[in-house]
């Protein structure tokens, strides 16, 4: 344990004795607040992994569990994230919870750090069976709901789903991408033989980037329909292309989560829909099954948090809105 994080769970154990002392606090709150579960996410400054936090933060308010919030520097930093878990491991929490930023680099490194403490995995998976539950998306499916979103939207433009296609990843190796990819494109090869995929472009992670490559392929291919960006950053620099060039009533775009800069495109017609998780859940559910597990409880191998194809026409249903403007306090 480093010498910060002994200083920190000291000050909190001594404070929360003296508040028992003066009646403030039962005895039961204050065993329970001397267990630590971090969260160790792909990028604490997007506003994804804010929501995954802001749920990891409730849980550990509602669990009376200290929530370290951890994260590398961006999605593409993986052996920041590698050093960010064995610094975890060796502080001895109860538990960890992990989103990999990479399938094949964290599986070994997860492996080794789950024979020390209970690992419990969320939104993307790693090279590794050692994961004691995994809570996601099943984002094979997500990437089908994309296919079917983008084929309705083609289909109500074109009078049918017809037309050339494309599909832009953020970066390449990430599970949950590759399994966006993979269900998007079972899914056209299964239902919608009418539409032709013409370019399955793999980006750097990096906003400027999908406007890039969206440009290149308005220029590219002047029969293009529609375009699925398999995540925020990749649908924000689609969007901002497709924007630019006024191209919304010709090439229709499926995006992957929210924020407000891409509901705002959704209300405009600049996108036609969003595939939206349930980050939040997988923030609060996994703490909450991580504390399960450290006590030896049972708990399901794999939660399945769900995704839904957000419209401008469905986007004020209760359930929807819910997902779309999340609590981050």
């Amino acid at each position: 344990m480093t010498a910060f994080k002994s200083l920190t769970r000291r000050a909190f154990v001594g404070a929360a004795a003296a508040a028992v002392m003066l009646g403030a606090l039962p005895v039961s709150t204050v065993a329970a607040q001397d267990v630590t579960i971090p969260i160790i996410v792909k990028d604490t400054t997007s506003f994804y992994w804010q929501i995954v936090l802001a749920g990891a933060r409730k849980a550990g308010k509602d669990l009376g569990v200290n929530v370290p919030e951890l994260g590398a520097q961006s999605e593409a930093d993986i052996n920041g994230q590698i050093s960010i878990l064995e610094n975890a491991v060796a502080g001895g929490p109860a538990a960890v919870v992990i989103s990999p930023t990479e399938f094949k680099a964290l599986g070994q490194p997860i492996t080794e750090a789950a024979k020390s403490v209970k690992i419990i995995g969320i939104d993307s998976a790693a090279d590794s069976d050692a994961f004691t539950s995994f809570l996601t998306t099943d984002n094979v499916q997500g990437g089908r709901v994309a296919a079917d979103g983008l084929a309705e939207a083609i289909k109500a433009q074109y009078g049918a789903a017809e037309g050339e296609v494309a599909l832009i990843t953020s970066l390449p190796g990430v599970g949950s991408l590759d399994q966006r990819a993979q269900g998007f494109k079972e899914q056209l090869a299964a239902k919608y033989p009418g539409l032709k995929l013409v370019a399955d472009k793999v980006a750097d992670g990096q906003a400027t980037t999908g406007l890039n490559i969206m440009t290149d392929l308005i220029t590219a291919n002047p029969n293009l329909r529609g375009v699925f960006a398999s995540n925020l950053i990749m649908a924000q620099g689609a969007g901002q292309a497709i924007a630019e060039n006024t191209m919304q009533d010709k090439i229709k775009l499926i995006g992957f989560d929210s924020d407000d800069k891409l509901v705002k495109f959704l209300t405009d017609g600049v996108i036609a829909g969003l595939v939206v998780q349930d980050p939040y859940r997988m923030g609060y559910d996994g703490i909450k099954t991580a504390l399960a597990a450290s006590k030896g409880e049972s708990v399901e191998k794999f939660v399945d948090t769900g995704a839904n194809l957000v419209t401008k026409a469905n986007m004020g249903d209760e359930k929807i809105a819910a997902l779309l403007n999340p609590k981050l306090d």
